[in-house]
């Protein structure tokens, strides 16, 4: 369990530092032209490199909606969950606060830009600037598509080797789709680690981005169990078996 937890500590932070550190440190040189689709490759890139690399001792959850998914799914052991999200969370949070030192040793730097933090409406979290409903929306969605993902490649019946693959791309058209509404979550550690520091506006926001992937995962594990499942009990967590 002690290297599960490390696994998932360190695949946590990688995937922080990675996908929002490329937010982060991109947007204060716009010269660059990285944008939206860089970052959403950085985030792609992130999980599949960890998919490979730690998935075989962890699953490479990175992310507690991803654990609870693949609990609903009967993937996961609910013993498991809370040590689980609190290796994910404080992951997370390491990886923010690494980003924020090296970040704010540029000159002109501050939070007031969102500091890849999460949010809806008129927030630097929601570069649309999308309501309430549409990032509660668009989180649910994209978050129970995902863990669809999951689940399918990561299904036994699956084509063996690919599911890192398959998640990687999924994660990055996830974030192609829904960068301008809420800057994109589906990960609840994520948006945590970034709020910390973005400030009150982000912190008072987080309640959607722990509620709505976690529901969009719930909806995903059931579903897949229900309809998709072939019966038996599968022994793989994520892509490394």
């Amino acid at each position: 369990m002690t290297k599960k937890l490390v696994a998932e500590f360190i695949g946590t932070f990688w995937l922080v530092l990675g996908g929002c550190g490329s937010a982060v440190l991109a947007a204060a040189f716009p010269d660059l032209g990285i944008g939206f689709v860089g970052v959403a490759i950085a985030f792609g890139l992130t999980v599949l490199t960890i998919a490979y690399s730690l998935g075989h001792i962890s699953g490479a959850h990175l992310n507690p909606a991803v654990s609870v998914g693949l609990w609903a799914g009967g993937r996961f052991a609910a013993g498991e969950l809370i040590p689980y999200i609190i290796a994910q969370v404080l992951g997370a949070i390491s990886a923010a606060g690494v980003l924020y030192i090296i970040a704010s040793g540029h000159d002109g730097f501050s939070t007031a830009g969102g500091f890849a933090a999460n949010g809806y409406g008129d927030t630097p979290g929601s570069p649309g600037h999308y309501s309430v409903a549409a990032a509660f929306t668009c989180e649910v969605v994209m978050t129970c598509l995902f863990l669809i993902i999951i689940l399918g490649a990561t299904d036994e019946r699956a084509p063996k080797g690919f599911a890192g693959i398959a998640i990687g791309l999924g994660l990055t058209l996830i974030h192609l789709i829904s960068i301008p509404v809420t800057n994109t979550s589906v990960n609840p550690a994520r948006s945590t680690s970034q709020a910390i520091f973005a400030g009150s506006w982000a912190v008072g926001q987080l309640w959607l981005f722990w509620a709505a992937p976690i529901i969009g995962a719930l909806i995903a594990g059931f579903l897949y169990r229900a309809v998709f499942e072939n019966g038996k009990e599968s022994e793989s967590d994520f892509p490394g078996k």
